[in-house]
């Protein structure tokens, strides 16, 4: 039904105020009520439970960042089964993203190019939605993802970052910091690990006890992973999430014209899947069996969630998809899971 609906009037609407529409809903099935009814029809089976993190995830499938970028929607993704949210990407500072248009669907590819820009109203606005929904009794695990404000020069990223820090850590379950979105200016450059470093360990150091991830790039070199990977063990971070979208065009079937005209951004689903498996092989092969990996990048299906899971993922994340296959994705895969 979704589908048929997507097909006949969602992809010709604009994608981002399409995403608005669907975040209404979302919003709405999150009101007490029917949140509890949702449930009824969505909860993960008590078989898919994963403890990570010091924490106890419903199901190892969960939303990535992007989808929430404002924190407003964590009950009603909770009540359609994905086990953990990760909202934002929250900056310190309020800022309304690039300009419009900005989000874009190849949909042969089952892709979507964003150029969004981090566009929220900033941590300060954040964290009491955060507080509340995590009040909730029944609740998914809740993410902070964190990035650096566009205005902020890269050389005072840490001061940037640990505002943001200082205002979300104490309501979130886990921190992931963010420095390989493609959409602002100069944030890729602070993987280098001259500047990685001590910004991890700042963020850190700040964060209280709250586990801290590193959210990586999928166009790094195998070299770069691996030592971004010795960083996280030496730093004694908690994890990291690979990946974040792609600046690569290469492979994709849709028109070359309407990838030229969707333009600069990063690219996100099903053409991103090999690599970011790829560098998932490689991290958990760098870092042992420990450490928590956040697998991210070209998921749709249950199997393609359960081969993320063998190859060495501790949890994983879907968005694109998300767009594509309608609200009741979450439940088809925990169910898939199962089965």
């Amino acid at each position: 039904m979704y589908r048929l609906l997507f097909r006949l009037v969602l992809s010709r609407l604009d994608p981002e105020f399409a995403h608005h529409l669907a975040f209404l809903v979302i919003r709405v099935l999150g009101w007490p009520g029917l949140r509890a009814i949702t449930r009824a029809f969505t909860r993960p089976d008590r078989s898919l439970v994963v403890r990570t993190l010091g924490l106890e995830f419903p199901s190892p499938f969960g939303l990535a960042a992007g989808f929430d970028k404002e924190a407003r929607g964590i009950p009603g993704f909770g009540a359609l089964g994905f086990g953990h949210v990760e909202v934002g990407t929250i900056t310190a500072l309020a800022q309304p993203g690039n300009p419009k248009p900005r989000l874009f669907r190849l949909i042969p590819d089952r892709a979507v190019v964003n150029r969004m820009g981090f566009n929220n109203a900033g941590a300060e606005a954040a964290a009491p939605r955060i507080e509340r929904a995590r009040r909730q009794a029944v609740r998914p695990i809740i993410g902070v993802n964190i990035g650096k404000s566009k205005v902020v020069p890269v050389e005072e990223a840490i001061g940037d970052y640990l505002v943001s820090t200082r205002l979300l850590a104490p309501h979130a379950d886990y921190l992931v910091v963010n420095v390989s979105s493609p959409n602002t200016p100069g944030l890729r450059g602070l993987q280098e690990l001259d500047k990685l470093e001590p910004l991890l360990a700042a963020v850190r150091d700040a964060a209280g006890g709250v586990p801290v991830l590193v959210k990586i790039a999928p166009d790094l070199t195998d070299e770069q992973v691996l030592r971004i990977a010795e960083l996280t063990l030496r730093l004694e971070l908690a994890g990291i999430v690979a990946t974040n979208t792609t600046l690569s065009r290469d492979g994709l079937v849709t028109d070359p014209a309407v990838v030229a005209a969707a333009g600069d951004g990063g690219l996100s689903g099903a053409p991103l899947a090999a690599r970011a498996l790829a560098v998932l092989r490689l991290l958990r092969a760098a870092v042992g069996p420990e450490l928590c990996l956040i697998a991210v990048g070209g998921v749709t299906t249950a199997a393609e969630v359960r081969e993320r899971l063998e190859a060495g993922a501790t949890l994983v994340q879907g968005y694109t998809a998300f767009l594509y296959e309608g609200p009741f994705w979450a439940r088809a895969v925990n169910r898939g899971l199962t089965s």
